[in-house]
C-alpha cells in the first residue's frame, strides 16, 4: 500500500471517530445565522516576502486551519467563532513566509473533533503534524488512530477567554494516556496563572510546551514574576519546551513587536535546545493583527546565530513532533 493511500485510510478513521465522539456534523444545523458570524479581525490575507530566509525545513509548531465551516462546523459551544482560513490559505502563507512544513494545533472551537487537522495531514506527504484536544470522549483506539495519522501531541487551554482551567482530574487522566503514544502537551495560560501551575508542570509525566512565550506582558519587563518562572523551568526542567510565538500578544507597543524581542532573546540564551517557533496563524483574538512576514523577520532578532535558528526551526521541531528526515 502506498504511503499516501495508507495515510488516507488512517485519516479516515481518525476523523470518523472524532467526529462520533464530539456530535459535531456539517449536517447538524446547530448554529443560527448569528452564531456563524466571525467575530475579531480577519487575518491579513497579504502576508509580505520577508527578509529573513529560513533555513530549508523550516517548522512552524503553531498555527490553525478554520473551516470552511459548510465542511469542518465548529463546536456550537465555541467561545468566538472566526473567519474561514482555510488548507489553500494555510499553504500559501507558508509559501509566502518561506516554511516549509507546519505542525497544525486543532483549535478549541472544534472540541475533540479533530477532522480538518487530520485531513491537512493527510494531504501534505509527510509535511505536517498535528496537536489536538483531547478529554475522556476519546478513546485508546481513536487515540491510537490519530497517532498514525500523525498526531504528535495535546493541548489544553487555561486562558479565560477560552473557558478557564479543565477540569484537572480529566487533564491528569489525559496527560498519562498521551504519555504512552510519546506525545507531547502544549499548555496555553495567562501569564498570571503561571506561579499556580509551577508544582503541577514539575510533575508532568511526558514534555510539556508552553505557548507564546507564556503570554507575558511586554510592559512588566523582564523580571516580572511570570516570566523569572518561566525562565526557570525552561533552565531546570528538561521536560519544558516554549514556543516563541505570539509576539503580537507578549507586546505591549504593538506593531512590529519589538518590545516582545528581549523575551524571546533571553529565552534563546536559557535553552536554545529546547525552544520551538510558531507564526500562530491565522491569530485569533488578538487586538493587533500581525502580518506573518513581520513575524518572520523577528526571528533574526530572537536568534542571530544562524546556527541556532535551524536549532529553533528545525532540529528541535523534528525531534519533538518526529518529523522524518
Amino acid at each position: 500500500m502506498k504511503r499516501r493511500e495508507a495515510l488516507t485510510r488512517m485519516a479516515g478513521v481518525a476523523g470518523a471517530t472524532l467526529a462520533t465522539a464530539t456530535g459535531v456534523r456539517a449536517a447538524d444545523g446547530a448554529d443560527d445565522a448569528k452564531k456563524l458570524t466571525p467575530s475579531g479581525l480577519a487575518p491579513d490575507r497579504n502576508t509580505k516576502i520577508p527578509g529573513f530566509k529560513a533555513p530549508p525545513g523550516s517548522i512552524d509548531t503553531h498555527c490553525h486551519i478554520f473551516g470552511p465551516a459548510a465542511r469542518y462546523p465548529y463546536s456550537p459551544k465555541r467561545s468566538y467563532t472566526p473567519f474561514d482560513a482555510g488548507l489553500d490559505d494555510f499553504r500559501e502563507v507558508h509559501a509566502r513566509m518561506g516554511i516549509e512544513r507546519a505542525v497544525i494545533v486543532n483549535p478549541s472551537l472544534y472540541d475533540i473533533d479533530a477532522r480538518v487537522a487530520v485531513d491537512a495531514i493527510t494531504a501534505s506527504d509527510g509535511r505536517y503534524r498535528g496537536v489536538v484536544n483531547i478529554d475522556d470522549r476519546v478513546s485508546d483506539t481513536e487515540l491510537d488512530a490519530l497517532h498514525k495519522a500523525g498526531i504528535r501531541g495535546c493541548r489544553f487551554n487555561f486562558v479565560k477567554h477560552l473557558g478557564g482551567f479543565p477540569d484537572m482530574a480529566v487533564f491528569d487522566r489525559s496527560v498519562k494516556r498521551a504519555a504512552r503514544l510519546g506525545w507531547h502537551v502544549v499548555l496555553h495560560f495567562d501569564a498570571k496563572d503561571l506561579p499556580d501551575f509551577y508544582p503541577l508542570l514539575d510533575g508532568l509525566p511526558l514534555p510539556y510546551i508552553i505557548d507564546h512565550m507564556g503570554r507575558v506582558p511586554a510592559k512588566d519587563g523582564l523580571e516580572q514574576k511570570p516570566f523569572k518562572i518561566l525562565v526557570d523551568l525552561l533552565q531546570r526542567d528538561k521536560k519544558c519546551y516554549v514556543k516563541l510565538s505570539g509576539a503580537d500578544r507578549v507586546s505591549s507597543t504593538g506593531a512590529p513587536f519589538h518590545d516582545a524581542v528581549p523575551f524571546a532573546r533571553r529565552l534563546v540564551e536559557t535553552a536554545a535546545d529546547r525552544l520551538v517557533w510558531g507564526s500562530d496563524w491565522p491569530h485569533p483574538n488578538v487586538k493587533t493583527m500581525p502580518n506573518d512576514g513581520d513575524l518572520v523577520d523577528l526571528i533574526p532578532m530572537f536568534a542571530p546565530d544562524a546556527g541556532t535558528q535551524k536549532q529553533i526551526l528545525v532540529d528541535n521541531p523534528m525531534r519533538l513532533y518526529q518529523f522524518e528526515a
